[in-house]
């Protein structure tokens, strides 16, 4: 199985493929460098598989090199950083 995250700018948000297919994406908006997560689908074929914890992953990783500030208001997001230390806020 063959796993790839893209950040997709146009659309705003980050997507996870699995073997080509669109699997699921984290969705956000940016504003006056904060970056408000607010949305994470993973399509229910390719669910159960740790999905969603990875392109939520990438996009953290990614907001950080940006500088930006995450606003976690997808639930998911807000769990996933409550359970991930290394991306709460210092």
């Amino acid at each position: 199985m063959s796993v790839t995250v893209t950040h997709n700018r146009e659309a705003t948000r980050f997507e996870i493929h699995v073997d080509g297919e669109l699997a699921g994406f984290a969705e956000y908006t940016d504003a006056d460098g904060v970056r408000d997560m607010h949305h994470t689908v993973t399509y229910p074929q390719f669910r159960g598989q740790g999905l969603a914890a990875i392109v939520v992953r990438e996009a953290l990783e990614n907001s950080r090199a940006a500088e930006l500030t995450i606003r976690p208001t997808c639930s998911y997001v807000a769990k996933f950083i409550d359970d991930n230390p290394e991306f709460q806020t210092r």
